[in-house]
């Protein structure tokens, strides 16, 4: 049964069940939504995935949630919060606030407010310090939210994945520490 980690006006950030995988793969498991996430990927990526998923639930109390419309119950994609595990990060441990929407959900405004969401939980329920997002150069849109978020960007944080082709590396990292959070996210909310 699947627990509702926030709520928003539109959205409901829960927990997976284990169905939800085959709808979240036929929705995000695009050209357009891997683009910059290394292209599209296999079944039993996405399966290596959901593990690290459930576990991270376990683990921590936090995971990258599904994003769900409460309209009409749509799987939208995920977003939450994991910690850093990339191989090569300088900053292991660290919150990460993340998201991956399918490509009719973009536009919209829905990764915003998932993302207040999982912030407000990161440093509420969860006493984050700080939290980082992370990207590439190219992903324009995601580093777009992040500054919306008044995210500050971390070239000093940046390292190379691992999991990335080298076109697309460095990871890029934006950051956000606890007690910008309250102005930040009134500035995000006009």
């Amino acid at each position: 049964m699947a627990e509702v980690a926030a709520e928003t006006e539109r959205l409901r950030l829960r927990t997976w069940d284990a169905e939800d995988l085959d709808e979240f793969i036929r929705h995000t498991n695009t050209e357009g939504v891997m683009r910059w996430l290394g292209g599209v990927r296999s079944r039993e990526w996405h399966e290596a995935a959901f593990g690290r998923i459930e576990r991270y639930q376990r683990e921590f109390g936090h995971t990258f949630w599904i994003v769900e419309r409460k309209s009409d119950g749509a799987l939208l994609g995920f977003c939450g919060l994991k910690r850093v595990n990339s191989d090569g990060a300088p900053n292991p441990g660290d919150f990460e606030v993340g998201w991956r929407l399918r490509e009719d959900a973009w536009g919209q405004g829905y990764a915003k407010e998932a993302a207040i969401a999982s912030l407000d939980l990161a440093f509420g329920k969860f006493g984050a310090p700080h939290v980082v997002a992370l990207t590439v150069n190219q992903n324009e849109a995601s580093q777009g939210l992040m500054k919306r978020l008044s995210m500050t960007r971390r070239p000093d944080m940046d390292f190379q994945s691992k999991d990335l082709p080298p076109e697309i590396n460095p990871t890029i990292v934006y950051r956000i520490e606890a007690q910008e959070w309250p102005a930040a996210r009134a500035a995000a909310l006009r």
